[in-house]
């Protein structure tokens, strides 16, 4: 099956059923990480190699099973391509938990809009202005749009299933280990740092088809002059190309475990409003074409392979 095929088929399951409403193979990845925690925190330790075994136990053997049994048979490869494509993309997701918070701030109902938001972002929402709302909204529909949806898409297209579990895995590591907290320090640096590695090639990717999918010349110009001062190396030119392309101003400040941090700003225009998280998703919409079309092109550059 060609990767163009493989790919539409992928996000054509996903934008039909969604993420398994029950035995999620990321929840129970999830219960497995936590247990090898626990055992390598107990017999090793807590330190930056300990972390670093724990990511490789957790991590590499699903990747070795799906490489294997890729190569039982050609029927198998396909199913397996497809199916851990279409479970590690997000899109239908990410559209269903944004679409509330979308729809109670248009209609003034601000109470149920942070309740909303509060499922897509770490911050304090409890105290959220509107505007505040639609900024958070906004920038997790960016981030997420990398993080779920085209990162996946990326891997794929450069290592096949073995890939995209190695991604996706990574970054579930990430969002469990990858804190700054005196116990995740050390033992999630391993995690968050071949995090950062795999997301590097696909967050360029993501910045770039972003601005193409929006106003081009002002998003180019936000990811040259803003991401380098945004603390993540890849979120940033991800929000920063996001903001541009929208033509709204990201960042600023927020509020994380009742402290407030001032960050930088992103993007240029007005604060974010509701319409602004509807054009975000849109812009994430705009951007899965965009990468199809891509394929497309080098699928009828290499003879349709």
């Amino acid at each position: 099956m060609s990767l163009l095929l493989a790919t539409v088929f992928a996000l054509a399951l996903d934008r039909l059923f969604g993420e398994p409403p029950r035995w999620h193979p990321l929840v129970g990845f999830g219960r497995w990480a936590a247990a090898l925690e626990r055992l390598v925190r107990r017999r090793i330790g807590e330190g930056i190699g300990a972390g670093m075994l724990a990511w490789a136990l957790a991590v590499l053997p699903w990747v070795g099973l799906v490489a294997v049994l890729g190569r039982v048979h050609p029927f198998v490869e396909d199913a397996l391509a497809v199916g851990c494509l279409a479970l590690a993309v997000g899109a239908r997701s990410l559209r269903e938990h944004l679409e509330p918070v979308r729809d109670t701030l248009a209609a003034g109902d601000l109470a149920t809009a942070r309740a909303r938001v509060a499922f897509l972002v770490s911050r304090d929402t409890a105290a959220m202005a509107g505007e505040d709302v639609a900024r958070a909204a906004t920038e997790s529909a960016l981030e997420n749009g990398h993080d779920a949806v085209l990162a996946p898409l990326v891997w794929f297209a450069l290592l096949g299933a073995p890939g995209v579990v190695l991604h996706r895995l990574t970054n579930t590591l990430d969002a469990m280990w990858g804190y700054r907290t005196p116990r995740y320090e050390r033992f999630g640096k391993c995690a968050a740092r071949i995090d950062d590695g795999l997301g590097w090639p696909s967050a360029r990717v993501t910045a770039l088809l972003y601005a193409l999918g929006g106003r081009t010349a002002a998003a180019l110009q936000c990811w040259r002059r803003q991401a380098p001062q945004w603390d993540s190396p890849n979120a940033g030119p991800v929000m920063a190309s996001g903001a541009g392309a929208l033509g709204v101003t990201l960042g600023g400040e927020a509020c994380y475990g009742g402290t407030r941090h001032e960050r930088p700003l992103l993007g240029e225009g007005p604060a974010p409003t509701a319409a602004t998280v509807a054009a975000a998703m849109e812009l994430v919409e705009r951007a899965v074409w965009g990468w199809l079309l891509l394929l497309a092109l080098l699928t009828l550059a290499g003879g349709g392979r």
